[in-house]
């Protein structure tokens, strides 16, 4: 995503500055969650929800200001993906995913397949990765019992930060 804003910088100023602004509140509103998660074990919808508008209007006018309307799609596609993805996962087992890592996992899904695909994946393995060897040193440190819920929502916005720096 880093090599995207700055070849948008130099050709196309005002995509680059959508773009920017939505890293600005990817930041914020990723930051706010993680703590409460971290917290609380809540990620509050007053948060998360209106954060969907915001996402696809910033990155969409990035998009479309850089002349690529197929990203807009493309974005789109992902954020579903991985709200349909997570969801599964709810469905699945209840207890271990909850509804509001489901709903933050559209936004995150907007932001990580916009520069390309890959970063959806990657971000989806940064996540799952860093939350499981987590929770498995947690409790081989017998800090956690195997039963104990970890918050999974700081993971989910760890991967994806780490998938948009590195991607």
């Amino acid at each position: 995503m880093i090599s995207l804003f700055a070849e948008l910088s130099g050709e196309r100023p005002w995509a680059a500055a959508a773009l920017a602004a939505a890293l600005v509140v990817f930041a914020v509103n990723g930051t706010r969650l993680a703590v409460i998660d971290a917290r609380t074990h809540r990620l509050p919808n007053r948060i998360v929800l209106p954060w969907y508008p915001v996402a696809v209007v910033l990155l969409g006018a990035a998009a479309l200001l850089a002349g690529d309307p197929g990203q807009t799609l493309r974005m789109l596609a992902g954020g579903a993906i991985l709200f349909g993805f997570y969801l599964l996962l709810h469905l699945i087992q209840p207890r271990g995913m909850g509804m509001g890592d489901v709903k933050l996992a559209g936004v995150l899904g907007l932001h990580l397949a916009f520069p390309a695909w890959e970063y959806l994946a990657l971000g989806t393995l940064l996540t799952f990765l860093a939350g499981g060897l987590t929770a498995v040193v947690l409790v081989l440190t017998k800090r956690i019992d195997a039963k104990a819920s970890v918050p999974f929502g700081p993971f989910m916005v760890l991967g994806t930060a780490g998938a948009l720096l590195i991607g």
